[in-house]
């Protein structure tokens, strides 16, 4: 068995936001599909939870704000009382183990699919340009992605008050923070970025108008929690959902410069480039976004232990989330602490069983 040298920076404790974290491995938000048809959490998601709550922080699974919002079989929503207080035995059960866990709060615009809209209508985007490529996972197996329709301007206020609603309920199911997912393709990524954005009312156009949503739905969340209690996750180098525009690093360095007037927890950066890279100049690094955002700053995507070590102790990042690793290691921390080796659990078929299979049934080291 080969020894790995135990990493005293990552395990390190830590402030994120108002927050004093046991270490610095956090678990990344992984959409899991456990919750079922009725999107409600269950005892087999508190399950989950609690095997993982060796980590600093959880951050969860991205959770529907709205049934407009709603683009994932089986996932789960923050949208009804029903579903907040089905949260609250998971908040409780990660609390007992004295660790931090916040809610990751989603809409996914135009890569939602008409089969799961109310009243079969067409998903909703800033734009109506349909993602190419692959098709779409839907309740009926995989269908063509479908061109969305553009939201008019009077029904983004709506949106963003959809977004405020999900944290009242996040904070009402115990939850200590919220990650506003402005990542990966979904809909506050297709706002900000000239790809996906061809509008030309004050939420299009200049990098500053594209912005608009973000800021918005960042102070409408900043009315629930304080800033020390609100992440932000963000994909520069991200080409999932058919992403990347040319203007890519002048639009995330202004994002970050202006998400830096809020004091917020975090910034939560897919700078990895194991999730794809859109390859229009040079990856974004930490190290660019240090220059312009004052608090903590969380690395994301294809970490090893050695490497989150290395990004901690050189000041690039306060914190590294991991993914892939928590999925087969629950009791991940420990294994980097004690140097044993990781289970690596490549089958990805069984990542999205219904049950328990490939979900709570990978054991811890012995």
């Amino acid at each position: 068995m080969a020894t790995v040298t135990k990493s005293p920076a990552l395990l390190s404790s830590c402030t994120i936001g108002d927050l004093t974290l046991k270490n610095r491995v956090l678990m990344a938000p992984l959409t899991r599909g456990r919750a079922g048809e009725t999107r409600i959490p269950n005892d087999l998601m508190v399950e989950y939870y609690a095997q993982r709550a060796g980590a600093g922080l959880i951050i969860t699974e991205a959770t529907a704000i709205s049934t407009q919002g709603y683009g994932w079989n089986n996932a789960p929503g923050i949208y009804t009382d029903e579903q907040a207080a089905a949260w609250k035995p998971v908040v409780d059960a990660v609390h007992q183990q004295e660790t931090p866990i916040f809610l990751q709060l989603w809409h996914t615009g135009r890569a939602s699919h008409s089969s799961y809209q109310p009243e079969g209508k067409l998903p909703v985007a800033p734009s109506a340009i349909k993602i190419a490529g692959d098709k779409a996972h839907t309740p009926n197996g995989k269908q063509p992605y479908e061109t969305p329709r553009a939201l008019e301007t009077a029904e983004i206020p709506g949106i963003v008050e959809d977004y405020r609603k999900a944290a009242e309920r996040a904070k009402n199911a115990g939850f200590d923070g919220v990650e506003i997912h402005s990542a990966n393709g979904y809909l506050i990524d297709q706002f900000l970025q000239s790809k996906t954005n061809h509008r030309s009312d004050r939420y299009g156009g200049s990098i500053e108008n594209r912005y608009h949503f973000l800021q918005e739905v960042v102070e409408a969340v900043l009315t629930v929690f304080p800033a020390g209690r609100v992440g932000v996750r963000l994909s520069p180098n991200g080409v999932f959902n058919d992403m990347g525009s040319p203007d890519y690093r002048e639009t995330f360095l202004y994002v970050a410069q202006q998400l830096n007037n809020y004091n917020l927890a975090y910034l939560h950066f897919l700078d990895g480039l194991a999730f794809g890279f859109h390859e229009l100049g040079e990856p974004m690094n930490l190290e660019e976004f240090r220059q312009v955002f004052d608090n903590a700053l969380i690395g994301n995507c294809g970490y090893t232990q050695e490497t989150a070590e290395k990004a901690i102790t050189e000041g690039k990042a306060d914190a590294i989330a991991f993914g892939r690793y928590f999925i087969s290691n629950p009791d991940l921390v420990e294994r980097f602490a004690n140097g044993w080796e990781l289970d690596p659990s490549a089958d990805m078929s069984i990542w999205y069983s219904s049950g328990k299979e490939g979900y709570t049934d990978f054991p811890t080291y012995k």
